[in-house]
């Protein structure tokens, strides 16, 4: 048989990536088969084995794709902001975003990837890190900025930050309310930046 070109090589690894993304947003990745994702793209089934080990490897790969677009897109926007209150809200109406754009794949995320009992020291639990880290990277350089208290502690906002995020777009990714990612972004960050007490803190001892 003659030799498959390294591109056409490139060409199924990325036909079989696209009908696993498509297929384990639209059944899960529990319920998705291997037959299912060869079906999609075209193939059979012994071919998708050829370059992926077996379904949680594709599942790897369908996210370090979804996970490396987002992120070089996200830290580029974020590059453009000139100050901290604009970096803030370039991150938060981006993230807002994400769930609007790939809402199947940030459904399978929330839903089956995290709760897995491999996910913690997971490839995936990594790429995740690697996203959240662009938030740390903010407050730091609003820190050394001087547009940041030096006692805020980076990782605690971006526990409250995703956090809350991630339950205002719960009920967007079920389908029962549209995500009005604007707004959202907005109170997000005026809150974040002006707090909630409308007194003067107070130094505590």
């Amino acid at each position: 048989m003659p030799a498959i070109s390294p591109q056409r090589m490139r060409d199924r690894y990325e036909a079989i990536l696209g009908a696993a993304t498509r297929v384990f947003a639209e059944k899960g990745y529990s319920t998705a088969s291997i037959t299912e994702i060869a079906q999609a793209a075209d193939i059979s089934d012994g071919l998708i084995y050829k370059y992926f080990a077996n379904k949680r490897d594709l599942l790897e790969h369908v996210l370090t794709s979804f996970y490396e677009r987002t992120i070089s897109d996200l830290e580029a926007k974020v590059a453009t902001g000139r100050s901290f209150e604009e970096r803030l809200y370039i991150l938060v109406s981006g993230h807002l975003r994400t769930f609007i754009a790939d809402t199947d794949l940030c459904r399978l995320f929330i839903s089956e990837v995290r709760t897995a009992s491999d996910y913690r020291g997971s490839a995936i639990q990594q790429l995740n890190r690697r996203y959240t880290s662009v938030l740390i990277d903010i407050v730091d350089q609003g820190i050394a900025d001087g547009e940041v208290r030096s006692d805020v502690d980076p990782r605690l906002v971006r526990d409250m930050l995703f956090g809350a995020i991630e339950h205002s777009s719960w009920r967007h990714i079920n389908g029962s309310r549209p995500l009005d990612f604007e707004r959202l972004a907005k109170s997000m960050t005026d809150v974040l930046l002006g707090g909630l007490s409308l007194r003067k803190r107070r130094s505590r001892a």
